[in-house]
């Protein structure tokens, strides 16, 4: 009883907004308009069905889909039960879902009609995967997939209470919630554990320096997949009770439409998408004055991009927020009035967080000098999956050490000047490098491949892969192109691939990375004299 009075999961935040705004519009999508009141009985009623099939408090279950309202309900569904969600990058291919179903040791997987196939191959990679053929689910039942169970229609689900209370007090807040994969900067992504608690606070400081209000219509046109969109915004503006629209991709031909016709007042993207509006010949053909808040992150906003978005949507107020999966995500905000006062900063830590700049010695840098970024938070996860290793590489001194390098000016406002272990950030997306030069190195024919990012106007940053080859072979970027399609998602290819004679290298026969981004920025005709 004790633990029912104190409990306060994800859950609890769709019940509390269900309870303040029973008819209020809680979630418009492209097949349903659902009020809080029948947004809670779908999710308590998908919580029931879920039980019905077999799981409970502590499973885990993949969701590989795209947004809906259905994938928006499920994560509360889950919360209900206790049951861990485990989002999966829709854009993996079948072997990197292998290794995530497999690390992760799921329960049971739920996807979306047109990834099933993809699943079905993966779990045919990994042996210890067969018993998750009887525990798949289609999440939205248009069109039945053959050995995978459909989900009841949610307009079903969200008529009536007809749920039965299930033998469950629901997870505390030190309970896991979700088990999000990110691609680190080894080659193998690592599963971020996140607890109900660790969201909840991240929700708190997200509202406040956010901007956010309960009056706001939110669009959501980012995956849920990725920490940013579903724990920045769908989760904060829940706890709220403002009004979702969902959408299943970010395009503009979708977005600006639903902005005019929705009335929407807040929408988030990386710099990439909010340049595929600006360059749309449809932006000048909707009324975009309801847009107060605009959010971007993932990336720097470049100060041209900044200066005509203040300039196109003079109403528009913007804010960067950055971060890690790590941390749930959010670690510092850039507020709307030092946008061009703090050119390129990630501006300050947020309401819950603390960050400092650490050398190598774990001793605080002083300002103005390049240090790892640090964090302290409640925040911040518990740990890495089945991986103590790595959670005590990052656990160091009492802080949580991010991989990123930045610099901090007197005033507290924090800059990213580099990735200490060389993580691409690429049109929102994270790629490790490394995991990108393993596959290449499976080519016969391959001496040495570096992966960089590199700047590019419109993915912030491209992957370039620099590839010297063996005496005696003859390749062309192209073929290694097409071999890296066959093994990565499709945003890990390299957009270019330069081959040349020899990489530069320190004395300890290191690679310099940062020598091939100057180099290639300067004067990319140096790579192949090299």
């Amino acid at each position: 009883m004790h633990s029912l009075i104190h409990r306060h999961n994800l859950y609890d935040l769709l019940h509390r907004s269900a309870a303040r705004y029973p008819e209020k519009i809680a979630v418009i999508s492209p097949t349903c308009r659902l009020t809080y009141r029948e947004w809670e009985w779908a999710a308590k009623n998908m919580a029931q069905y879920l039980f019905q099939q077999g799981f409970h408090k502590g499973d885990k279950i993949a969701v590989d889909a795209r947004n809906s309202a259905e994938y928006a309900t499920l994560i509360f569904a889950a919360a209900q039960l206790g049951v861990i969600l485990v989002p999966i990058n829709f854009m993996l291919s079948a072997h990197e879902i292998a290794y995530i179903l497999s690390h992760a040791e799921v329960d049971g997987i739920i996807s979306d009609r047109e990834f099933t196939e993809r699943i079905d191959r993966a779990i045919l990679l990994q042996p210890d995967l067969a018993p998750l053929t009887h525990r798949l689910f289609v999440l939205i039942p248009l069109e039945e997939a053959r050995g995978w169970e459909t989900f009841p229609a949610l307009s079903s689900l969200a008529s009536s209470p007809s749920f039965t209370d299930f033998p469950v007090d629901g997870p505390s807040g030190d309970d896991l919630a979700q088990i999000l994969y990110t691609s680190g900067t080894e080659s193998r992504p690592k599963g971020v554990m996140l607890t109900h608690s660790n969201l909840i606070h991240e929700y708190v400081s997200v509202v406040i320096d956010g901007g956010f209000s309960a009056d706001d219509i939110v669009l959501h046109a980012l995956p849920f997949y990725h920490s940013a969109q579903q724990h920045v915004f769908l989760g904060p503006y829940t706890y709220l009770g403002a009004t979702h629209v969902i959408t299943s991709m970010p395009r503009p031909d979708i977005i600006l439409p639903l902005i005019a016709e929705e009335r929407v007042t807040e929408f988030f993207a990386p710099p990439t998408v909010w340049i595929s509006l600006l360059r749309s010949p449809l932006f000048d053909q909707y009324d975009l004055s309801s847009l107060t808040k605009g959010h971007y992150g993932a990336a720097i906003m470049p100060k041209e991009i900044l200066l005509e978005l203040s300039r196109r949507l003079p109403h528009t107020q913007f804010w960067n927020f950055y971060g890690q999966t790590e941390i749930a995500p959010l670690a510092t905000v850039l507020k709307p009035q030092d946008q061009l006062r703090k050119l390129g900063s990630c501006g300050q830590p947020a309401l819950n967080v603390e960050t400092i700049l650490l050398d190598e010695h774990n001793h605080p840098v002083p300002c103005n000098e390049i240090g790892e970024i640090c964090h302290r938070s409640p925040h911040i996860m518990p740990g890495y999956y089945r991986d103590p290793e790595k959670t005590q590489e990052v656990f160091q001194g009492g802080w949580f050490h991010s991989g990123d390098l930045g610099i901090m000016d007197e005033e507290g406002y924090l800059t990213v000047v580099d990735r200490k272990k060389d993580m691409i950030k690429t049109g929102g997306e994270n790629v490790a490098s490394r995991e990108v030069e393993e596959v290449i190195y499976q080519l016969p024919g391959i001496f040495e491949v570096a992966v960089i990012g590199v700047p590019d106007p419109y993915w912030i940053e491209k992957v370039v892969a620099v590839v010297v080859l063996k005496d005696g072979t003859t390749m062309s970027p192209s073929d290694i192109i097409a071999w890296c399609r066959k093994h990565l998602a499709p945003y890990k290819v390299p957009k270019e691939v330069m081959i040349a004679s020899s990489l530069p290298k320190n004395p300890t026969g290191k690679i310099l990375k940062r020598e091939l981004r100057r180099t290639i920025s300067e004067d990319p005709g140096q790579i192949s004299k090299a």
